[in-house]
């Protein structure tokens, strides 16, 4: 069998076996080509807002095939649709290459009600969309806490800290208006001093509201209250002067002297009835 390589010289069957070396790797060379499709190229389709598994046919479709990278979720987009792809789309690339997809999760990812009550509305805001809540509604009650979130609701229900909710829910609040539900006579603030004023206006829940110069003043502070809006009285009948009322939380104008005021009258005046002989 071996006769034929084995009666001829040396040299010649060193040239032979180099020939055949050659020979082979022409050939491996040019059917590498064929092997690896070099050359051969195909537009990636746009399946970016397709339904997955539409998507996964159109590509398999095109020759590539189809690999899951990621999910997320996003509320605007379809449930279970492409969100991104890469390759991205019109992208030349090797026929048979895989195409990896992101798509949009059919449920939404669950996350914690924070504790929001006292927040202000505009921090409360803020924290929601740090954890991918929505700010809903927006009501108001009487309470002093002026614009703090009193109350925080899921579809008009309380919801307490901590329970789960889906990501991208909407969050309603109810905020203080500043104003109290209880209702107050009015303080007779003339002939205080503005600090006197300001320190017994807060123990009563008032606030102050704006202060009106009358003359010149070197110490606002020490300085008188003169007037004051609202008054102490309320005069619907002339001569008939009744207790004036103000809830907690509203502001009472004050309008302030370095002269002190002279004493007033704080007696009520009831309304007369006549007498008959």
């Amino acid at each position: 069998m071996f006769k034929f390589i084995t009666h001829k010289p040396l040299w010649a069957n060193i040239l032979a076996a180099l020939g055949l070396l050659v020979i082979l790797i022409i050939i491996f060379f040019l059917s590498l080509q064929w092997i690896t499709g070099y050359g051969k190229t195909e537009k990636v389709p746009s399946v970016v807002g397709q339904n997955a598994i539409a998507a996964q046919k159109i590509l398999e479709d095109k020759g590539f095939q189809v690999a899951l990278q990621d999910s997320v979720y996003v509320d605007s987009v379809a449930k279970l649709a492409v969100v991104k792809q890469s390759p991205e789309a019109d992208a030349l690339v090797k026929s048979g290459r895989t195409i990896y997809l992101t798509i949009n999760r059919s449920l939404p990812p669950l996350v914690e009600m924070p504790n929001l009550i006292g927040f202000s509305i505009r921090s409360a805001e803020m924290y929601l969309q740090s954890l991918g809540l929505r700010l809903g509604e927006i009501s108001y009650k009487p309470d002093m806490a002026r614009n703090a979130v009193l109350e925080q609701l899921i579809n008009d229900i309380t919801i307490k800290p901590g329970t789960k909710i889906a990501l991208g829910s909407s969050v309603s609040f109810v905020l203080g208006s500043g104003i109290g539900g209880a209702e107050i006579d009015v303080p007779n603030l003339v002939g205080l001093t503005l600090d006197q004023t300001k320190s017994f206006l807060s123990t009563l829940s008032l606030n102050v509201g704006s202060i009106i110069s009358i003359g010149t003043i070197t110490d606002s502070a020490a300085s008188f209250i003169v007037k004051q809006n609202p008054d102490i009285f309320l005069e619907t009948t002339p001569g008939v002067r009744t207790a004036n009322k103000i809830k907690t939380g509203q502001l009472i104008d004050l309008y302030i002297s370095a002269i002190a005021p002279p004493a007033r009258d704080t007696s009520i005046t009831a309304p007369t009835t006549a007498v008959q002989h």
